[in-house]
């Protein structure tokens, strides 16, 4: 501890020295009079293009995307709740009701309690794991939430009762909030800088590839065998085995392990993330989580907001806001429409084959996220979020007009292409 002391005293004389020779050579746009006058220090990595930093970070970044694959989990869970309700063996087995056309039926009531306990989990696993996540660290939080996984997808196999199903999507739901809450700040922490974004993005990825293949699974069986609607809830085993290999070899999180205190894991950590790099500065990394770390500390000392809920004060309230902005505009055009009743959306619509629409839906959407990931860090957020946004509110509004008017031929090709163009863009937002 008195070592760390004595490096960080160093390294904020050498910061403060930046600052005072900025006349005689540094510019106010160098990487490293930025950080003096933040008081930090650059990593020496900030010149690095995004395939360098990749081939120079290879198993780091390699971390990063197989922590991602958790959201291919999250992703499957919100196919399936979406799309298996128009299965129907699975209508036969938790129906509630007679339709009007003699066959069973799931009433609106019952669908809207599974669609809303499963969003009253995720809302509980979000504000409940972060807290554990900062005391006990990451890879605990990660365990707790597979273990809740697990749960749910044991559920989800044994249920026969629509009250056995709500239970699991219960359980779904507080898993899928805790991953959401979890693998995102793991990925951002220990991701190099310079890729942040795109790996960032690769969340999106593994969740539409997720939903791709639930769809994919549901479109098969509504071809051959319309009443099995258990194989693809048994396949989500495959996916609770890899991420608990994934979590077991992944390290934890130096920048928490510095946080908490933890100065001699967190350099045992560093070693395992960059194993590898040419000339690996330990030492000069180190100190880099140590003074960004020291310097948010101070500052909150200074603003008084050292407490939890100093994200909902000054600058720091309208930066969550601004960071609730994207994902709270998505409850607003149609995400529950769209991705929560998806299939039976277009079910209900009178679409001769809704599961393959679905599919060809989340089939562009893995062409978008792809091509988001390589420009997001050329272009921009902002740009990115606010016509990801307009563009799916402006597909929801002609969707709406479409329903409402007269039907002819041509309808359903073009209520397609804006189910299509919300598709696409409704995962932008996301970055």
């Amino acid at each position: 501890m008195e070592s760390a002391k004595k490096s960080l005293h160093e390294l904020n004389a050498s910061a403060q020295q930046v600052e005072n020779i900025v006349e005689d050579g540094f510019e106010k746009s160098d990487p490293a009079f930025e950080a003096a006058t933040k008081g930090q220090i650059t990593t020496g990595y900030e010149g690095l293009g995004a395939l360098e930093t990749i081939k120079t970070f290879k198993f780091c970044t390699l971390v990063c995307f197989a922590m991602a694959f958790s959201a291919a989990t999250d992703g499957y869970q919100i196919g399936i709740n979406a799309s298996v309700i128009a299965n129907t063996g699975f209508v036969a087995r938790f129906a509630t009701s007679i339709g009007k056309n003699g066959k069973p039926a799931l009433e609106s009531p019952i669908l809207s309690g599974w669609s809303s306990i499963m969003s009253c989990g995720q809302i509980v696993g979000m504000t409940t794991l972060p807290f554990i996540s900062s005391r006990y660290g990451r890879k605990v939080a990660m365990y707790t939430y597979w273990v809740i996984l697990v749960g749910s997808v044991l559920t989800e196999c044994l249920a026969r009762s629509w009250q056995g199903w709500l239970v699991a999507k219960l359980l779904a739901g507080i898993g899928v909030g805790c991953l959401q809450s979890t693998v995102p700040t793991y990925i951002s922490e220990v991701a190099p800088t310079r890729i942040r974004g795109g790996l960032l993005m690769c969340y999106s990825f593994w969740w539409t590839l997720g939903s791709f293949f639930a769809q994919v699974a549901l479109q098969h069986l509504s071809r051959d065998n319309p009443t099995n609607y258990l194989t693809p809830i048994y396949t989500q085993w495959a996916q609770i085995g890899i991420m608990f290999l994934i979590y077991i070899f992944v390290p934890e999180s130096p920048a928490w392990c510095v946080n908490a205190g933890k100065h001699g894991r967190a350099k045992k950590q560093l070693l395992k993330l960059n194993r590898g790099v040419p000339n690996y500065d330990l030492e000069r990394q180190f100190q880099v989580l140590v003074m960004a770390v020291e310097h948010e500390r101070e500052v909150a000392a200074e603003q008084r907001r050292e407490k939890w809920y100093g994200i909902f004060q000054g600058t720091n309230g309208l930066r969550t806001v601004i960071s609730f902005w994207t994902n709270l505009t998505q409850q607003l055009i149609g995400l529950s429409l769209f991705g929560t009743f998806g299939t039976y959306f277009f079910q209900q619509a009178g679409l001769a084959d809704p599961f393959k629409i679905k599919v060809i839906t989340n089939s562009i959407q893995i062409a978008t996220v792809i091509v988001i990931i390589l420009i997001a860090d050329r272009i921009g957020r902002r740009l990115l979020a606010c016509s990801g946004t307009t563009l799916c509110w402006v597909s929801c509004v002609a969707i709406g007009i479409i329903g409402v008017c007269p039907q002819v031929k041509a309808s359903t090709y073009i209520f397609i292409l804006f189910a299509c163009l919300w598709s696409e863009y409704h995962c932008v937002p996301d970055i």
